[in-house]
């Protein structure tokens, strides 16, 4: 699930931009989101009508959710949009957030080679691939950069019993069409959004989806 946590709240961002519709100059909103967001596509096709009906201009800052919550505990940014549910409720009993709300769903899947070197197709238990990754050795690549989908895959590993490490086990530190890349390239196994994974197919991706389903993604 994707929150949106705002530090003044929703309706008083917008009643600020509201009064001020009728200035010269755009008033600025800055939004710390994850790279899963903005890799979507949301942001490019929604943002230009909210900045001409709020005579707005939105910096958006995309990250991994662990610092685009630390942005804002810092006062560096007026609204976050984030999907780390144990990360979000410690930024909001520490006082960083007014007001904390669903505002749409994404889920995980987890994509590979072809040739599926780790057998997971079809699977259904995302943990089951995981252990299957881990025992064949075959090259996973992961966020490592405290996102939201980070956080995701390390829960899994947990949930699978494995601590992963070795040379098939790859920490990137870059978002997630970075990631989404290296994956391609060096035909490995990666947990991705499927958000981004659907912009990036129509971009001619290539790596296909071959676990899916699971309560836990």
């Amino acid at each position: 699930m994707i929150r949106g946590m705002f530090r003044g709240g929703l309706p008083l961002a917008i009643a600020v931009l509201t009064a001020c519709s009728t200035a010269s100059e755009p008033q600025v909103l800055t939004l710390a989101t994850t790279t899963s967001t903005e890799n979507s596509g949301l942001l490019a096709y929604i943002l230009p009508d909210f900045e001409k009906r709020y005579n707005a201009r939105v910096d958006v800052v995309a990250v991994g959710t662990g610092q685009a919550l630390e942005i804002a505990a810092h006062g560096d940014a007026d609204v976050v949009i984030v999907h780390a549910p144990s990360k979000e409720d410690a930024f909001m009993e520490t006082g960083h957030g007014l007001l904390r709300e669903d505002v749409m769903y994404n889920d995980f899947v987890i994509i590979g080679p072809s040739q599926d070197p780790a057998g997971i197709s079809g699977l259904k238990d995302a943990t089951a691939a995981f252990q299957e990754i881990a025992s064949t050795g075959s090259t996973f690549i992961s966020r490592g950069d405290d996102s939201g989908t980070h956080t995701k895959e390390l829960a899994i590993w947990k949930e699978a019993g494995i601590e992963p490490s070795g040379s098939w086990y790859i920490s990137a530190g870059q978002g997630m069409g970075a990631v989404l890349t290296m994956a391609q390239e060096k035909q490995a196994y990666t947990l991705a959004d499927r958000g981004t994974y659907l912009a990036r197919t129509k971009e001619g991706y290539n790596l296909p989806i071959l676990a899916e389903g699971d309560p836990i993604l």
